[in-house]
């Protein structure tokens, strides 16, 4: 490539490249983050170095968990050294690709600038900003989900068995780092109601060539390699621990998760908004309406299932862990918020035919104040957590109950990494300013046009 072909790359790029290194640039001044579950992965993929399987001490047994995930650890740590901030490194690489993955989705489904957001509003919370800064399996696990279901979409679109071929063979990845990934069915199933592929007689052989490698694998690892049994993938010690006498857990545990800590308020409303704005205009949205119901629809899918476990059969883990166990929701989550621009702009235009509805322009001026105050939020708490020693994600805000974290090298507010941390934001916020310039300038635009008569009929 010359030096005209690099620039053209760059400049067409800039945004992404931009948002991209301002993440990075916030991430390695948080955490890392520790506490007893970081520990024990740890122990696993130690074990792993050690004996071959991810064997762990302080339970006197093969972890519980899918194995993949601490394979890759352990790899990583022959490479690179053993110790935990090598791990960590790991995990935020992981995160990162997760952040990439958030953008190539949200432009497939929704278009560029909106992928764009998507990974601003992803990648910004403190509930992403903290799990890819602590040495869980979480992050791989997501990002096996969204390339299998990236990969899942082209496959789903131009009909191709070696597609269905590879992403199932990420979504067997995904599942045998942890058993969240099944989530990834739901969106992949109702994008292929959706596209109602031409050949029905190939679909047996699509969905043979899909499960296949799920299948295979499990067996190798349950049934050959480990000896546990393929019946052990339902004998997890979160489903073997109750919530302690006294405890009476709240169906609003996620909810209280979720408004407090894993989104805020204004993100919430976000995605409240643009799910309205959605299904009161469906007409006008058509073409991204069935985007919005798979969104909507494994986001329910998710919290469902958390609440279920955790309320409903009173188990321990799902119910304290919600930041982990409704994790697979947050790309979904971060796609209907990001997509609320688009859509207000849409509607306001599709009003100019006539004469401007000023309700139409007063919904996108909600809709942008609610995400640029969602973006400040995040940075202002990234900044908080960053100087914070503990961490607690209660479910419940009057009681101590809930998922906590240890920072063991907090800043302070003088410390010579919070510069970075502030070029991190300048660059996150400078790159989203770049993709939107059109669309707020388009909105602009549309202020000399609000001329609509106090009274006059709509």
């Amino acid at each position: 490539m010359n030096k005209s072909s690099i620039r053209k790359l760059l400049s067409e790029n800039y945004s992404l490249l931009s948002i991209l290194i301002g993440i990075v640039l916030i991430s390695v001044t948080i955490g890392p983050f520790q506490n007893r579950d970081t520990e024990w992965e740890y122990e696993a993929a130690l074990g792993v170095i050690k004996w071959g399987v991810p064997y762990v001490i302080t339970f006197g047994n093969i972890m519980d968990q899918s194995p993949l995930g601490f394979y890759i650890e352990a790899l990583f740590f022959k490479v690179f050294g053993l110790s935990l901030d090598t791990g960590v490194a790991l995990v935020t690489l992981f995160g990162l690709g997760c952040t990439v993955m958030v953008y190539k989705i949200g432009k497939v489904l929704y278009g560029k600038t909106t992928g764009l957001l998507a990974v601003v509003l992803f990648a910004s919370t403190q509930w992403q900003l903290i799990i890819s800064r602590s040495f869980l399996i979480d992050v791989q696990c997501l990002f096996f989900s969204l390339l299998s279901l990236f990969v899942g979409i082209s496959a789903v679109r131009k009909d191709s068995l070696k597609l269905f071929l590879v992403s199932g063979t990420l979504f067997a990845a995904a599942l045998m780092t942890k058993l969240f990934a099944v989530f990834t069915l739901i969106p992949l199933m109702l994008l292929y109601v959706y596209y109602r592929p031409k050949k029905l007689r190939r679909t047996p052989i699509m969905l043979g060539a899909f499960f296949l490698p799920a299948l295979l694998f499990a067996f190798l690892w349950y049934q050959v390699i480990s000896g546990q049994g393929l019946l052990s993938v339902f004998h997890h010690s979160d489903f073997n621990h109750f919530n302690a006498s006294g405890v009476v857990p709240s169906y609003f545990f996620v909810a209280n998760f979720l408004l407090y800590y894993g989104l805020g308020w204004f993100f919430t409303a976000a995605v409240v908004l643009s799910l309205l704005v959605c299904f009161l205009r469906r007409k006008l949205f058509s073409k991204i309406l069935v985007f919005d119901i798979v969104c909507l629809a494994t986001i329910i899918s998710v919290i469902s299932v958390n609440i279920f476990l955790g309320a409903g059969l009173n188990l321990k883990s799902p119910y304290n862990n919600a930041i982990k166990y409704s994790y697979q929701s947050l790309p979904f989550f971060s796609l209907l918020a990001a997509s609320l621009p688009g859509k207000c702009l849409s509607m306001c235009h599709s009003a100019t035919r006539k004469k401007l509805n000023k309700l139409y322009f007063s919904v996108a001026l909600v809709g942008l104040f609610l995400l640029a105050s969602a973006i400040f939020v995040n940075m202002v708490f990234a900044n908080f957590i960053s100087r914070w020693d503990y961490l607690l994600f209660r479910v419940e805000m009057d009681k101590d109950l809930g998922y906590s974290l240890f920072n063991p090298t907090p800043m302070d507010k003088y410390d010579s990494l919070m510069g970075i941390q502030y070029l991190g934001f300048a660059l996150v916020l400078s790159g989203l300013v770049w993709a939107s310039r059109h669309k707020i300038g388009r909105l602009l635009r549309l202020i000399p046009h609000l001329h609509l008569l106090p009274n006059e009929p709509q």
